[in-house]
């Protein structure tokens, strides 16, 4: 269920919005034509977050406000693009003198935004990484760092999508393509994971709103519409085969086959 009021007088002009899901419901709310603020809650029925929801609607309209019809000129979309997702990406990378300092300032520039923009940043994340999980960028992982359990080949593909859009696109279609982003990471005695990137929108959300993580998952999962769910993969390739994977990456196998990046 979704109710849209507004209230408009000589000084105010607003809306107010609640989405009705099951034992949850969330509210957005502000002026006509901006993006709004949002907060959701939890309760421990459906029948009990309904009674609620229709409390709060009959509280505002015993202030005056009055229905409306769902539209795109009262509430505006985020501006959160996938192409500003990856420009982000792109400036954090000049922002600092290594990954933490950077990420450090994605998070403090993403907090100062409206929460849907928030949200919508790790949208775009989440859908460009999606598209990383196959056999054989893990098989590329594998060679590169001598060895790939499944949570290291999540940090390695989230420290790919860092190195931004042209080098991760590119290297999905060819995974050889990765090796001038890892010659820093050689000099530097370092290994291709950035696992704390997965967290920069709840960690900006958790400054912007005081809110934990949990907060901010149950409000991307109502925001986003994103119902991924990993497919399970064959690894086409097999671990104790080196001559297979010498034959898959030559050039990654003879830089790192011998001398892999790792801790």
């Amino acid at each position: 269920m979704e109710t849209l009021l507004i209230y408009k007088d000589e000084v105010s002009n607003k809306f107010w919005k609640i989405n009705v899901t099951g034992k949850v419901f969330t509210v957005t709310y502000g002026k006509v034509g901006s993006i709004g603020s949002v907060k959701t809650k939890e309760f421990d029925s459906e029948e009990l977050c309904q009674k609620e929801a229709n409390k709060l609607i009959q509280s505002k309209l015993k202030k005056g406000y009055v229905g409306a019809a769902i539209s795109a000129q009262v509430i505006k979309e985020s501006t959160m693009t996938e192409n500003l997702f990856w420009d982000l990406i792109e400036t954090a990378k000049k922002k600092g003198e290594d990954p933490d300092e950077q990420l450090e300032w994605l998070i403090n520039n993403l907090s100062k935004r409206p929460v849907k923009d928030i949200v919508m940043f790790d949208y775009w994340f989440n859908q460009n990484y999606y598209k990383s999980y196959s056999s054989n960028l893990w098989a590329a992982a594998y060679i590169i760092m001598g060895g790939c359990s499944d949570d290291c080949f999540d940090y390695f593909r989230a420290w790919l999508l860092y190195q931004g859009n042209e080098v991760y696109e590119s290297s999905l279609i060819d995974p050889e393509k990765i090796i001038p982003s890892l010659r820093r990471l050689e000099e530097d005695g370092d290994v291709p994971q950035f696992e704390d990137l997965f967290y920069a929108a709840s960690m900006a959300y958790e400054e912007k709103t005081g809110y934990d993580e949990d907060q901010y998952y149950k409000l991307y999962e109502k925001l986003s519409g994103d119902s991924y769910v990993q497919p399970e993969i064959e690894l086409d390739w097999d671990e104790d085969d080196e001559e297979g994977l010498k034959r898959m990456y030559p050039k990654l196998w003879e830089r790192y086959g011998e001398n892999p990046l790792e801790y």
